[in-house]
């Protein structure tokens, strides 16, 4: 059988490596320490992921965050106007 992914509106702010305080006040608490090297810690639902400048850091449908890359990102979503909140 094939499956196709369910539609689903996500929250997504992409690490830019000088916009920490919108990256703080969007995931809160699931930041932790990053390595130093412009990477973001991010406790995700499994483990600790680290987030590079240019990922994206997204919000699940059940409110959990993970880094996603750029690529992967532009291949699984497009922007949505008018989305509710």
């Amino acid at each position: 059988m094939k499956f196709r992914k369910k539609p689903a509106v996500i929250d997504g702010v992409q690490w830019l490596g000088l916009n920490i305080d919108e990256i703080v006040e969007f995931a809160g608490d699931a930041l932790c320490q990053g390595n130093g090297e412009y990477k973001l810690g991010i406790n995700t639902l499994d483990s600790t992921a680290f987030a590079e400048v240019g990922d994206w850091i997204v919000k699940g449908v059940k409110g959990e965050f993970y880094p996603c890359k750029p690529d992967i990102f532009a291949d699984t979503y497009e922007p949505v106007e008018n989305a509710r909140p």
